[in-house]
């Protein structure tokens, strides 16, 4: 079991993030702010596939303004992500946002700093210091021989939280986001040592769906198994539904969260004499359906299953134009490999009844 550093508590309107909290899921919407219908379809469809929280683009005092009519009706709490225009973050809490990221690199002077904590200190409202290793602050550059490094992270980070530190501030998380992997694992490493506050994990700009899964997997992944991190953003080019799915494969493949029913299959090989690859795409799809928190094997022979997959709740094993269904190991019936996936959830569905009963 993952044994968690201690962090501080905050809240982000109905989330609670660090002292021991369950790590929460980040994402952020595609669209304009300024466009309301369509933003929020979009924050509610994360919503529903099990994002808790939710980053929004402010370009403009224009995007700032229809915070407030998307507030109304977003189903999950909002983030307003601002650069290079303090006073758009100054609008965004009149505008009822639960949260703010700043970016310490392009934000301005100190004293923009200053204003936007002193607007959002009555209201609680917490600041993430959103440190990127590509837009470090000049000074740092030169401090650190011209490049960004984790060092050089580090202390721009630890400058900002002794910013608000100074306005007796503390309603704050951090970031430390790198695209380069080992630099975003240093990096947290070396901030989670020297500060108290919770902190948001993520590879900046990880990349298309199939590189950004793999680098998110290893950078924050990395970090949640040394009990470092408070809330987690899998950044990924395309829809960002995947970025939430992915999000929930580290939660739960680390056993720190579990959403509903997991799935466990094999690669095949030449025993295999079934259509594993079409049989195990159709039983992921129908557990998205099941909140019980089940695993199930779709395994292509007696070899992984149900001898290596004794331990899923349910499962399949195929063979020659048949296959298994097993439970815990123990075989139940033997049926035509046409049946094997309506038999599984017949199986399913009978136990999941069970457990309502009691």
């Amino acid at each position: 079991m993952i044994e968690r550093k201690p962090t501080k508590g905050i809240q982000v309107g109905t989330v609670h993030i660090g002292d021991n909290a369950p790590v929460s899921i980040q994402s952020m919407i595609t669209t304009n702010p300024v466009k309301v219908e369509q933003s929020i379809e979009e924050i509610n469809r994360l919503a529903t596939a099990g994002c808790e929280l939710v980053r929004l683009a402010v370009p403009d005092m224009a995007a700032a303004k229809a915070i407030k009519d998307i507030k109304e009706r977003a189903m999950i709490p909002l983030i307003a992500d601002i650069h290079f225009d303090y006073r758009l973050a100054l609008q965004a809490i009149d505008s009822g946002i639960d949260g703010l990221r700043i970016n310490p690199g392009n934000i301005g002077s100190i004293d923009n700093v200053i204003k936007v904590v002193e607007k959002a200190k009555p209201k609680l409202i917490p600041i993430r210091i959103g440190v990127n290793a590509g837009s470090l602050p000049q000074h740092v550059l030169d401090a650190h021989g011209g490049h960004p490094t984790a060092d050089g992270m580090v202390d721009t980070a630890l400058e900002h939280i002794r910013i608000l530190e100074s306005l007796e501030y503390d309603q704050m998380k951090v970031s430390i986001k790198a695209t380069d992997v080992p630099l975003m694992i240093e990096a947290y490493r070396k901030l989670s040592s020297k500060i108290p506050y919770p902190l948001h994990l993520g590879v900046t700009e990880a990349g298309t769906i199939k590189q950004g899964t793999i680098k998110s997997a290893i950078g924050i992944g990395t970090l949640l198994a040394d009990g470092i991190g408070d809330t987690i953003r899998v950044s990924l080019t395309g829809d960002p539904i995947h970025e939430v799915e992915v999000a929930k494969t580290i939660l739960s493949s680390l056993e720190l969260r579990t959403f509903g029913a997991t799935m466990i299959s094999c690669p095949t090989c030449g025993r295999c004499q079934v259509n594993l690859f079409n049989m195990a795409d159709i039983v992921e799809e129908r557990l998205k359906a099941i909140k019980a928190p089940i695993r199930v094997a779709v395994m292509g022979c007696v070899v992984n299953g149900p001898g290596e997959a004794r331990e899923a709740d349910f499962g399949i094993a195929g063979g020659k134009g048949q296959g298994i269904i097993f439970r815990k190991g123990k075989v139940l019936k033997t049926v035509p490999e046409q049946e094997l996936v309506d038999t599984l959830f017949a199986e399913i569905d009978q136990y999941l009844l069970t457990l309502e009963d009691n």
